[in-house]
């Protein structure tokens, strides 16, 4: 197997993006849940710009250690750049392919990975369960519904962003209801004690803060221009696009969520 090369958020400044929208409360309070505590050996799968492996390995401490890894070698080269402290190591690797060479972990991370990977999502899962200890923790994080669940919004920008995801679902491997599916991953699996918390990842109503309007005019800008959608409902196209989201994402009369699952189990012993 072969990573897709065509992950839709792709442009040069996604790694801010990363860093910008990763907060550590959100960080400590679902790995703390999952079971995370100091002195386990913990891989931060599909790490991005390395901001979570930083605080996993904060969360870790004393003894512990935390792998990032990664497909992109720019997300890797900027964590191996800004993110350095003792236990604390990055790898560029495609993890759809055997780790074994990274040795055993007793705690595997995977937050917002699998849903651009629809196709081949369980194919990892497995993988990666191969390098998890026995009696070790693979806790799994993604969203439902994502970018589809608005109030107030205009009936052609409801239209158009629910026929692009559904481009993204068809063409670009991206699974919008990834999180629903998390719970089925483990079970299938055989893992133990399988727990899920279902929490609000994005509640955004009033007035939209920089952090906020920053993550969702990328995701538009970036996502949506990526998708090769034709935005026939727009005479002007993906810039009318555009302007008519950052208006409707402005108005503090809008209100937004997006569900978020947490699934953890712990692997059999042998």
């Amino acid at each position: 197997m072969t990573v897709r090369a065509n992950y839709i958020m792709e442009h040069a400044d996604e790694a801010l993006r990363l860093d910008l929208k990763t907060g550590r409360e959100a960080v400590e309070k679902q790995s703390r849940w999952a079971g995370l505590v100091p002195g386990m050996r913990v891989a931060d799968i599909g790490c991005g710009s390395g901001k979570t492996t930083s605080m996993l390995n904060e969360l870790c401490q004393p003894f512990g250690q935390a792998v990032g890894v990664d497909g992109s070698s720019e997300r890797i080269t900027h964590a191996q750049n800004k993110y350095k402290a003792p236990g604390l190591s990055y790898c560029c690797r495609n993890f759809y392919n055997p780790l074994d060479d990274l040795g055993l972990f007793d705690f595997i991370w995977v937050r917002f990975v699998l849903e651009y990977h629809r196709e081949k999502a369980f194919e990892i899962v497995q993988n990666l369960s191969r390098v998890l200890k026995p009696g070790g923790i693979l806790c799994l994080i993604d969203l439902d519904y994502n970018c589809l669940t608005h109030a107030g919004i205009p009936t052609r920008l409801e239209k158009a962003i629910a026929n692009i995801t559904k481009k993204l679902e068809l063409e670009a491997d991206f699974d919008p209801y990834m999180g629903r599916k998390l719970y089925s991953f483990l079970y299938d699996l055989d893992f133990q004690d399988i727990a899920v918390d279902l929490s609000a990842h994005h509640l955004i109503s009033g007035q939209l803060n920089e952090v906020d309007a920053y993550n969702w005019n990328q995701k538009v800008q970036v996502a949506a221009k990526n998708s090769n959608y034709s935005f026939s409902e727009y005479p002007g196209g993906f810039n009318e696009f555009v302007e008519e989201f950052e208006k409707f994402f402005a108005d503090p009369r809008r209100f937004t969520y997006t569900p978020l699952l947490c699934a953890r189990g712990i692997k059999p012993a042998i």
